[in-house]
């Protein structure tokens, strides 16, 4: 059977309780704010006016997000491909969604809100520091807030050495690049991209 309804939906699963449902907050509390100041790595989801979906990687050295205050923070744009995906739907339609991660912790946290982008130097000049400062950065406040259960990661051992696999398990993006555009150059060597990413980090 395909799910269309929500009273589909809330039949087969019911409803949150407990801890589930009172866990969401509009504003960063101290363990928020300790979380997101560890972690490396956040997950950025957007979406177009059309519903057009991206989820973006975006990460730096721990507490890369700048914390602005309880209600806001601030991403550093850092330099990438110009595909300007989620940038185009902040701009689009305002909306973000976050999913923080720490190596070694099973638990995440989730942030959803509003955001904008922003060139003020205020903003800027928080990452002066940085190889490369940011054009913009994104300028999120905070609509809800939550921690989110260890059982996803828990289920796929991310952070257990001995699940990784070997990396000449898969081609590499040189080569899935290559056939992918069927291009008839020579792929890039894994050793000749990591050299070239080193310049922009």
């Amino acid at each position: 059977m395909k799910i269309t309804t929500e009273k589909q939906l809330r039949e087969l699963y019911g409803f949150p309780s407990g801890r589930a449902k009172d866990k969401v907050f509009s504003t960063l509390d101290k363990h928020a704010i300790n979380f997101i100041k560890k972690s490396p790595f956040v997950v950025l989801s957007s979406s177009n006016k059309d519903g057009k979906h991206d989820a973006s990687p975006r990460g730096g050295f721990p507490g890369f997000v700048h914390v602005n205050s309880d209600t806001e923070l601030i991403i550093p744009d850092a330099k990438g491909n110009n595909r300007m995906d989620s940038l185009s739907n902040i701009i689009e339609t305002g909306k973000v969604g976050l999913l923080f991660l720490i190596p070694g912790v099973d638990e995440t946290l989730r942030i959803n809100g509003n955001a904008y982008l922003s060139t003020d130097t205020n903003h800027i000049d928080l990452f002066a520091s940085e190889q490369h400062p940011p054009k913009s950065c994104i300028i999120i406040s905070v609509e809800e807030m939550f921690l989110h259960c260890a059982k996803a990661f828990m289920r796929s051992k991310l952070w257990d050495t001995s699940t990784q696999i070997n990396r000449d398990a898969l081609p590499t993006m040189g080569q899935m690049l290559k056939d992918q555009l069927g291009s008839k150059e020579a792929p890039e060597t894994r050793e000749a991209m990591v050299k070239r990413y080193k310049k922009d980090l």
